[in-house]
């Protein structure tokens, strides 16, 4: 999530959105950036699809003091109440009556109250603390980006070779049947690492609570959403980066609206609405519910948000959809909550004690997938939230390099990094298994998991098998597509620091004996390099007979550190001898060192 945009997409942590900048993953409620806030009933069978927008009569003109709200009644045909909506100083704005969810707009301070009063509504809640904004009458489509162009290039990086997905390419791609819903602060179609595998079909809007189907709606207000998509479903084609699913279709739902970057209640509803008609697989949602970090059901407008998000969840889930959500970077204990101090984020927050009954959605709604950030490695990320019985799985989150509009790269980190990776793996899960439902892939997503054990660290509850930190474990997706690692083969590293200075070239060598012929087609070069602005370095591998393997050719910008497994066809090279790791640095100011190198025939 990234800290909201919502004041978490989950909430990256967003901590900027340049290129090459870190971003902890949500806008406001962001959930995975540290908030942005993009951080997740059984419907009736044969349901309508997310209706059609009121008249424009009852709702085309906006008024200071407008507020939105949810009124929750049956299934089913919700004319009678709709009516009543309209009869009591409201209008209805959209409706779902596949779930019984209707959104209003009003200008009384009485209307909720009074709506609580009509028969048929069993619950009216207020959605925001703010004013609906006059775009919701209008909405101005979101900039298309001019793009820009990337070199030849997409080495698999560090998190996507830390789950296997670079060894899960070769077995499953994905499959172009399996859809994943991008539900997010938008995405940028056009961006060449994405174009190839954007399903604009299925694309929507739905910031204010109901699909706006215009062609470019769904596009980015941020630059969340489009990093999102990147890690699930960047194409594998020669340039940028590769996402977990490169074969899968991605379809963005934008849910937050623009300027603030909010998550309301409403946005999130037509959303999963969305998602269930439009046959997404899998949905993403790095981002918590706006504007309550957790809503409590003992507060009457928040049982109304928490009644209407589970329906719509539980709808989409009904017609074969999968959530997936970013458990949020506050580093909290969603097991043993205490206070709430970020709340409401869409006027002046306020310091409130809650209990276990408060929930973060959609994260904490039943079935819906919670993912924990993994740092470098299977450590816990330090800004991720944790919770015994909550955290379902983790998967890396700090550092991720993707795609943000425009045709350029980032680097975010944020449990909105996070999420993606487990709706990727969870996509490669549909693709190898057509027929699975939701809750078989929930299923597989936990036996493909690698256990991983509680550090020294007493908040950490559990077994090695299941615990606070990392639920069922670090998501694996070569058992993800039923694919095996290769045994090892011999192993050689060099741990010799090596310093870079501005507009240097330095080498480490390491010598190799005792391996038979050539080195493989796969030669693994494992490097970590610690250097600010990476952006400066050519990095080469450097073979016995002086033939020269470029690695890296001065990508990533402004990130630091390349901490990468790079697979090198070296298969006409003999084993034998010395192999050079040669580093040049061209620019000035920033320098680092070699900290380490290996290799792996």
């Amino acid at each position: 999530m990234i800290p909201h945009i919502s004041s978490r997409p989950r909430r990256t942590l967003v901590l900027a959105a340049a290129l090459g900048a870190l971003a902890f993953g949500a806008p406001a409620a962001l959930a995975g950036t540290a908030p942005v806030s993009p951080a997740g009933i059984p419907g009736t069978s044969a349901p309508a699809k997310a209706q059609a927008p009121a008249p424009t009569s009852q709702s085309a003109t906006w008024a200071a003091g407008t507020r939105a709200y949810v009124v929750i009644t049956a299934a089913g045909d919700s004319s009678a109440v709709r009516s009543a909506v309209a009869a009591n100083g409201g209008t209805v704005f959209s409706y779902f009556d596949q779930i019984g969810v209707i959104v209003a707009h009003s200008t009384s301070s009485t209307f909720a109250a009074t709506m609580r009063g009509v028969s048929g509504v069993q619950k009216v809640g207020a959605t925001r603390t703010s004013d609906v904004p006059a775009d919701a009458y209008n909405p101005a489509l979101p900039a298309n980006p001019s793009q820009s162009t990337t070199p030849a290039g997409e080495p698999a990086r560090a998190d996507m070779t830390q789950i296997k997905a670079d060894q899960a390419w070769a077995v499953n791609p994905g499959s172009a049947s399996v859809k994943v819903g991008i539900l997010d602060t938008g995405v940028d179609d056009q961006h060449q690492d994405l174009a190839p595998n954007f399903n604009a079909a299925d694309s929507a809007s739905c910031a204010y609570g109901k699909p706006d189907t215009r062609a470019g709606a769904w596009r980015d207000v941020g630059t969340h959403g489009t990093h999102v998509a990147g890690s699930v479903a960047a194409a594998k084609n020669g340039k940028g980066v590769v996402g977990v699913a490169p074969g899968v279709k991605i379809s963005s739902v934008r849910v937050a609206e623009p300027g603030t970057s909010l998550f309301f209640a409403e946005n999130t509803i037509c959303a999963f609405v969305w998602s269930g008609d439009h046959g997404f697989k899998v949905t993403n949602n790095s981002y918590y519910t706006d504007p309550w970090q957790f809503n409590c059901p003992d507060n009457i407008d928040q049982a109304a948000i928490i009644e209407g998000v589970k329906r719509a969840q539980e709808y989409a889930e009904s017609k074969g959809s999968l959530q997936v959500a970013a458990a949020g970077n506050e580093n909290y204990d969603l097991a043993n909550k205490t206070t709430d101090s970020a709340s409401p984020n869409d006027s002046t927050p306020t310091t409130r004690t809650i209990t276990n009954a408060c929930l973060d959605i959609p994260t904490e709604l039943p079935g819906v997938v919670t993912v924990a950030a993994n740092g470098t490695g299977v450590t816990k990320a330090s800004f991720s939230n944790f919770g015994q019985g909550v955290i379902d799985v983790a998967a890396p989150g700090s550092n991720v390099y993707s795609t943000v509009p425009g045709g350029g790269y980032s680097s975010m980190s944020g449990t909105s990094m996070a999420s993606p990776h487990v709706a990727g793996v969870a996509a490669l899960i549909a693709s190898a298994n057509p027929t699975f439902t939701p809750a078989q892939i929930r299923t597989a997503l936990a036996t493909q998991a690698n256990d991983t054990a509680c550090p020294s660290d007493t908040r950490c509850k559990g077994t090695t098998a299941n615990n606070g930190f990392f639920g069922e474990g670090q998501v694996d997706a070569l058992k993800a597509v039923g694919g095996s690692t290769p045994p090892p083969g011999k192993y050689f590293e060099n741990l010799t620091d090596v310093a870079i200075a501005d507009n240097t070239t330095v080498n480490s060598a390491i010598t190799v004996s005792g391996v038979t012929g050539n080195a493989p087609a796969t030669l693994k070069v494992g490097v970590d390099i610690k250097h600010t602005y990476i952006g400066d370095l050519k990095v080469d591998l450097v073979a016995p007979d002086g033939s020269v393997y470029v690695l890296s050719n001065r990508a990533g910008g402004g990130t630091d550190n390349i901490i990468q497994t790079f697979t090198v066809n070296a298969s006409t090279e003999v084993a034998n001898g010395v192999w050079t790791l040669r580093v040049n640095d061209n620019a000035n100011q920033d320098t680092g060192r070699i900290d380490a190198w290996n290799l792996t025939f």
